[in-house]
């Protein structure tokens, strides 16, 4: 069971970790105001799942985009609580897309995934570690805002696999609000079946082991099955599910 106060904590340590261009606080909501195609740092986030009364709060979000010259958006669970702002924001005329999950797991679970790893860590996204976002099947624009992103953040580890001389594999770690979090896992098309997420994500617990963190979270669309199953062999759980309300 997730509490309000982790819901909170979880939440600021994702914007943290996403580093949007601004992030403004509007009552109970985080705005992250990010031109990049990083939904996580361009939407609104309710801090609890339980907000009464939204019609004003949604007016100042929104003029928050407007000032921002940004297309607004909501990152909203899937809570009773919550039911209150997805019926205002249907009545303007947005819906909701992309489901996806907060996973939660403890730190010596996921380190416990495989006995050892080769991945390297770095306090810093290099050009090999953002060669992995820019290469073939993978959209260069998403993947440069990816890197831009992630590479911002403050205090972040970043794991890069490497095998005959090439980085194949990737993650980083973020720290903060008593949570470690695990973002941009990605792999080389042609590396992919191999193990090789699998010792990255290790790779990132035992950094978050060695700071002090006991508890992790991601974040993975509901559709991405074989990442799923990779996070559920390391001990994660599903704490909620979220979508992305936008205009139609």
């Amino acid at each position: 069971m997730i509490t309000p106060a982790e819901v909170e904590a979880i939440e600021r340590a994702t914007l943290a970790a996403v580093a949007p261009e601004a992030v403004v606080e509007i009552g109970d909501w985080l705005v992250g105001l990010d031109p990049g195609t990083v939904r996580r740092a361009a939407s609104a986030v309710p801090l609890r799942h339980q907000v009464s009364a939204p019609g004003a709060v949604l007016d100042q979000i929104e003029a928050a985009f407007s000032q921002a010259g940004l297309r607004p958006a909501f990152r909203l669970a899937d809570d009773p609580g919550l039911d209150p702002v997805r019926a205002e924001l249907a009545r303007r005329g947005y819906e909701g897309e992309q489901p996806t999950l907060v996973m939660v797991a403890e730190v010596a679970a996921v380190r416990a995934l495989v006995s050892q790893t080769s991945c390297e860590i770095s306090d810093r996204a290099d050009e090999a570690w953002a060669s992995v976002f820019l290469g073939a099947g993978f959209d260069p624009i998403d993947g440069a805002c990816r890197v831009r992103s992630l590479g911002r953040s403050v205090g972040s580890a970043f794991g890069s696999l490497v095998v005959d001389g090439a980085t194949v594999a990737v993650g980083c770690g973020a720290f903060g609000h008593g949570w470690a979090s695990f973002h941009g896992m990605r792999t080389d098309l042609g590396h992919r079946g191999k193990g090789y997420a699998g010792q990255v994500l290790v790779a990132l617990a035992q950094e978050a082991a060695q700071r002090g963190y006991v508890r992790a979270f991601l974040q993975v669309e509901e559709q991405n099955h074989a990442a799923r199953s990779l996070y559920q062999r390391a001990g994660f759980e599903t704490a909620w599910r979220y979508g992305y309300w936008s205009p139609r």
